[in-house]
């Protein structure tokens, strides 16, 4: 097979930043467009949804579908770490270039591996983001990675660990880890999931937006109401934070160190939701984790904003 490399000019570009990157590649194969590879992310959930549904596998639906979902992400973290030892080759080799012939190759050779990995990474993250934007469609659930950074395409909100967030707060670092503006934090109950909670939820965030326009959500994502909060960043773009409990490591303990992490992230407000609007009854008990950030907010002298019926 002949292989060659074709000239790839400014005037050629497209409105697909991923298609313009795997066109300058210099590779003789055709790589898949961006086009192509969200009409595949979308038809791989759509096909398992149809055909699990109304059987008996309708059980494990979540669990099959977050795990088509998490292998995309699995591989574009994979190959994400190939792609950066690349990098770290090329970089050493530019620093010790010496002018020589087989110096030059090399260099040549390892940048090229560099951004066929990156590519690479972005079209499992096309794949990703095209599926989970199907499973919600679909479902109303919302998949969240459970560990690692999720760099946001054009379809979601970029999603990052409370402890990279944190670091980069200190360190005041570039990158995907910085928040990139002011911190809201929302934590509420599990059975506050009413399309009345629903209502106040989304009334405190769109607050929340108003008042800081830049803002980035953090909460724990917990199934109900903050599973609500977070569709509502996904809908208007916003950066999302994510704080899970760590049952394995922390027990019973671990939402209430979740609420550390996200007190860390020095949040501008917090937002709780301690039990559902819904049908209010006076013995209902309150949503513990919830109650607990808004006394941490307090005793470290953070705003924290209680959601109540027809009050933000």
């Amino acid at each position: 097979m002949t292989h060659f490399t074709t000239a790839f000019s400014a005037s050629s570009k497209s409105d697909s930043p991923f298609d313009d990157l795997t066109a300058s590649l210099g590779d003789a194969r055709p790589h898949p467009t961006e086009d192509a590879l969200i009409q595949l992310g979308r038809a791989l959930m759509t096909e398992l949804v149809d055909l699990i549904s109304d059987t008996a596998l309708e059980d494990y639906q979540t669990i099959l579908c977050e795990a088509l979902i998490g292998a995309f992400h699995s591989a574009a973290g994979r190959i994400e770490r190939d792609a950066d030892r690349a990098r770290d080759v090329m970089r050493s080799l530019d620093r010790d270039f010496d002018g020589s012939e087989a110096a030059d190759v090399e260099l040549q050779e390892a940048t090229a591996k560099t951004r066929a990995g990156d590519a690479a990474t972005q079209a499992c993250e096309l794949i990703r983001d095209a599926a989970s934007e199907t499973w919600t469609i679909a479902t109303g659930e919302v998949w969240t990675a459970w560990r690692g950074s999720r760099r946001g395409t054009h379809l979601t909100a970029a999603q990052l660990e409370a402890k990279q967030a944190i670091r980069a707060i200190r360190n005041r670092r570039s990158g995907e880890a910085d928040p990139g503006g002011p911190v809201i934090v929302f934590r509420g109950a599990p059975t506050a999931d009413t399309a009345e909670d629903a209502g106040r939820i989304f009334d405190a965030l769109n607050w929340a937006k108003g008042e800081w326009p830049d803002m980035a959500l953090a909460t724990t994502g917990a199934k109900g109401s903050e599973k609500l909060a977070i569709k509502w960043a996904q809908q208007k773009g916003v950066k999302l934070i994510l704080a899970r409990a760590d049952f394995d490591r922390n027990g019973k303990a671990a939402p209430f160190r979740a609420n550390d992490q996200l007190i860390a992230l020095e949040p501008e407000v917090c937002l709780t939701l301690v039990h559902s609007l819904a049908g209010v009854r006076a013995d209902q008990r309150p949503f513990g984790p919830a109650l607990n950030l808004g006394q941490k907010a307090m005793e470290n002298g953070l705003r924290h904003v209680p959601i109540r019926a027809g009050a933000a």
